[in-house]
């Protein structure tokens, strides 16, 4: 290997913030944390969101779409449905109509 082009290999602490399950790994990610681990060393924290600790594939807790609604269901919830999108077109229609008769009018 070529001597200063690689980056330092060093001992760290995962800690999954979600459930506080911590994972002592070795990894060249840099943190400025620091926790002192069982034996007694301190090792610099990268905390991460999802690990085997708390994701379902793991766990075997699974999160059910039915108990959601469907993915389409959500969608329209999100972003509005096409029904809605059209009720909404219409309604601007006839009042941008009922505006110009009136400009019309006073004309």
């Amino acid at each position: 290997m070529k001597t200063d082009i690689h980056p330092e290999y060093q001992t760290v602490i995962f800690l999954d913030t979600s459930c506080d399950h911590k994972i002592l790994s070795r990894s060249t990610i840099q943190s400025e944390e620091m926790m002192e681990w069982e034996d007694g060393n301190s090792y610099p924290v990268v905390r991460v969101e999802i690990s085997s600790a708390s994701h379902p594939f793991y766990t075997g807790k699974k999160q059910l779409i039915m108990d959601r609604g469907g993915r389409i269901e959500q969608f329209n919830r999100r972003y509005g449905g096409a029904e809605e999108a059209t009720e909404g077109a219409t309604e601007e229609a006839a009042t941008e109509g009922g505006e110009e008769t009136a400009a019309e009018a006073q004309a």
